[in-house]
């Protein structure tokens, strides 16, 4: 990158208050969280100006893939145990 050269990029992922800015400046009306974490999922709720509901949240437990227990036959047969 050149001296002249600006970077103009924005990265939103891993930001939470960054990705609830993003949310602000297009003025969305509702925004539904999936798989942030703990705490990430706080500070952008706290962050939006638009109302937020949660579809799924990061869990370990399924190696940060929260539907996957909806997906996995696997998880299917754990939970009809």
């Amino acid at each position: 990158m050149e001296d002249a050269e600006v970077e103009t990029e924005v990265e939103a992922m891993c930001n939470p208050i960054g990705q609830a800015m993003v949310f602000n400046k297009e003025k969305t009306d509702l925004n539904i969280i999936l798989g942030l974490c703990i705490g990430h999922d706080i500070l952008l709720t706290q962050y939006s100006e638009a109302p937020v509901t949660t579809l799924a949240v990061k869990d370990r437990v399924l190696a940060h893939n929260p539907l996957g227990a909806i997906y996995s036959r696997y998880h299917l047969e754990k939970i009809r145990e």
